[in-house]
């Protein structure tokens, strides 16, 4: 029997378009009764309000909402012609030979929300924009764009209990990340997240492991790390571009988290 591998296994999904990636907002008097599909069809939500039915459960349309329907289903779905909804998709199939049973990468419920709507759209967007070049790589990117989206879904499917507070810590997580040499306060970073400091500070703790100014110590320390083994920065130009005014400090923090000193990793 072979085995149903998918995008847990890290098995690359290797699929085909089988319809152009589409954007259309939806006529005001749009109502949609889907006969049992041939294919596999994803179905993203960008704007509006609306509802689908599949199999006997609702589900409640917004933006970010996304569904991915194996053959055989057949959804119907209604939407508020006051706040229409604009729906991006496309049809799909694996390629032939593919060792991808897609099942894999169909959510169970057929549908789940992603936090990250910004992503959502760009994929979108960059999807329909590399079809309509109408070249092999402009087909290809698009293929590429279909798995990372279906990637996103998965992720989003199989991590219940994902929150938008969720998504605004990993966003300041992130901010850290990339500007580490930043004066960063905790009060600042609990303003980003719209949460009071201790609220933040638990919430962070919870989410990523350590307190927030333990992880921006952290952040700086890896950057270091790469500043002095990819430029030719002094051990001093680097603590002070990471918000360190007194250098020993800095390389007894760098040594504690790293055991090395700042010089010999520069030697090494």
């Amino acid at each position: 029997m072979t085995q149903n591998r998918g995008l847990a296994d890290g098995v690359p999904l290797d699929l085909r378009l089988l319809s152009p990636p589409t954007f259309w907002r939806c006529e005001p008097s749009w109502s949609w009764v889907s006969r049992p599909l041939p294919d596999y069809l994803l179905w993203c939500v960008l704007d509006g309000i609306g509802r689908m039915e599949l199999d006997g459960r609702t589900r409640e349309l917004g933006p970010g909402a996304c569904a991915v329907f194996a053959p055989g289903d057949a959804p119907t779905a209604t939407h508020d012609p006051r706040r229409r909804l604009l729906v991006f998709g496309m049809h799909f199939e694996p390629k032939p030979g593919s060792s991808l049973h897609p099942e894999s990468v169909v959510p169970g419920e057929r549908w789940c929300d992603l936090p990250d709507r910004v992503l959502l759209g760009a994929l979108a967007k960059a999807s329909d924009a590399a079809y309509r070049r109408q070249d092999a790589l402009g087909q290809r990117q698009a293929e590429l764009y279909l798995e990372q989206l279906l990637c996103e879904i998965w992720e989003a499917a199989h991590s219940p209990g994902k929150t938008a507070t969720d998504t605004a810590i990993e966003e300041v997580a992130q901010l850290i990340r990339q500007d580490p040499g930043r004066d960063w306060s905790v009060k600042e970073m609990a303003a980003l997240a719209a949460l009071s400091r201790a609220q933040f500070t638990r919430r962070f703790v919870a989410q990523v492991g350590m307190p927030p100014a333990q992880y921006l110590i952290q952040a700086r320390i890896d950057r270091a790390h790469q500043l002095l083994t990819e430029t030719t920065m002094s051990v001093t130009q680097i603590a002070a571009a990471l918000g360190y005014t007194d250098v020993p400090y800095f390389s007894r923090q760098y040594k504690q988290r790293t055991g090395a000193s700042p010089r010999n990793t520069r030697s090494a």
